[in-house]
């Protein structure tokens, strides 16, 4: 497989932005730290112009201009402002530095571990690099062969297609290439045995669920029209993809997109319909960071969290579930709940580290990330739960989250629900 090419520059710019901001971060912390100490902790604070970093958050989350952090007064106050000044004009001096080394560098192959780095770093800060136009933020897109498909070459891949097409929705912090672990790759695995035609999609994890899940419906409405009537559409989701997936089918149904009639099955692998424990175990140490004026400058590291993963908290999949919402307060289950897909046949595989048998474990550690209630849509409030239907659900035991992409068992089953029809057993 040829990579296509990228260039160096393009990457070093968006590294050399993010240290910009980093510093730009860090001195924040610092003189938060610095102020709650002259000040013991707040107790020789008794100004009203003085906010918490939690009321700036709110503040911009409401679209409004953030009130002040604390800052130190005299020189203390003077040398931090320089550090922010002098950085401000690095980071210009830097983009145009950049923009003129761009033009002589040369191109060269992506690379796998270039790949994975960059989505990483996608779903921690996806959000951000978005916001600030960084070059490292990753468009969505369909990709085959380890490349992006434009408009024309997608017309032509489905030219070729046959009439059977399997999209495949990796999930936070990966990409289309990571569909392949450990020799196996369930697109080309499900090509070779029923001979239908894997697209992959690549997509900015640390956007909102929405976000993306709007970005794919607009995407699959593209992909339909390059298609025939008799093509029929299924979705193949791991973890996040599975609550993008969804939300694409919510976006498509309100905007009477066409590509719904063609979906025939939506397999889940993995997917926190109700949230992952892990990241409501980081909203907890937010709280516990924000309790302490000692502690309250380092509730920004808390925060270094993109929308994408706190979406994951309890499975928000539509604007709602977080518009006018602070992402990072302990207000609980606010999600406007969306049912799975009509006229679809849907399927859920979860997976659990401990025992061969269903037990405790599976209500805490499930697959390491997700428990086994959560991805099977299972919720001690009725109006919740997604009613798979129990033929259509499958657990594994003894693997974890990333087992589900190349585990023998798990192929094993996805083969079976892909040939599985509608009233057998």
């Amino acid at each position: 497989m040829t990579h296509p090419l990228v260039k160096h520059a393009s990457d070093i710019l968006g590294a050399g932005r993010l240290a910009v901001d980093a510093v730009a971060g860090v001195s924040e912390i610092s003189e938060g730290l610095h102020h709650a100490i002259i000040n013991l902790g707040g107790v020789l604070t008794s100004s009203p112009q003085q906010y918490s970093l939690q009321d700036s958050a709110q503040a911009i989350i409401k679209g409004q201009n953030p009130k002040p952090l604390p800052r130190t007064q005299g020189i203390t106050g003077l040398v931090y402002d320089s550090v922010r000044g002098v950085n401000g004009l690095v980071g210009l001096g830097l983009d145009a530095l950049i923009r003129q080394l761009t033009r002589s560098v040369d191109e060269r192959p992506e690379s796998l571990a270039r790949n994975a780095l960059v989505s990483a770093l996608n779903g921690v800060l996806g959000d951000h690099l978005q916001t600030k136009q960084n070059p490292l933020a990753i468009t969505m897109s369909f990709r085959s062969e380890g490349r992006s498909l434009s408009e024309d070459e997608l017309a032509g891949f489905m030219a070729k297609a046959n009439d059977r097409v399997a999209v495949f929705v990796h999930g936070l912090c990966m990409n289309d290439e990571q569909w392949l672990r450990r020799g196996h790759d369930h697109g080309q695995a499900l090509a070779r045995d029923l001979g239908l035609t894997p697209l992959y999609l690549k997509y900015n994890t640390g956007l909102h669920i929405s976000e993306n899940g709007r970005q794919l419906a607009a995407l699959l409405q593209g992909l339909v029209s390059h298609s025939s009537e008799s093509t029929e559409l299924y979705i193949i989701a791991h973890s996040m993809g599975g609550l993008v997936s969804r939300s694409a089918c919510h976006y498509a149904m309100n905007n009477a997109c066409d590509w719904p009639s063609r979906l025939q099955k939506m397999i889940c692998l993995g997917t926190p319909h109700h949230g992952a424990m892990l990241e409501r175990g980081g909203n907890w140490l937010d709280l516990i960071l924000d309790s302490n004026p000692y502690s309250s400058p380092f509730a920004r590291l808390a925060r270094l969290r993109s929308s994408g993963i706190t979406d994951l908290r309890y499975g928000n999949i539509v604007d709602e579930d977080w518009n006018n919402v602070d992402r990072f307060a302990m207000v609980g289950d606010q999600r406007h709940m969306q049912r799975l897909p009509i006229d679809v046949l849907n399927y859920a595989i979860a997976a659990s580290t401990v025992g061969r048998e269903e037990n405790i474990g599976d209500s805490f550690l499930g697959d390491g990330l997700v428990a086994v209630d959560s991805a099977l849509g299972h919720h001690v409030d009725p109006r919740f739960n997604l009613d798979y239907p129990a033929g259509n659900c499958w657990v594994g035991r003894g693997i974890n989250h990333m087992d589900l992409l190349n585990d023998a068992e798990v192929y094993r089953v996805l083969l079976a629900f892909m040939r599985h029809r509608e009233g057998e057993e």
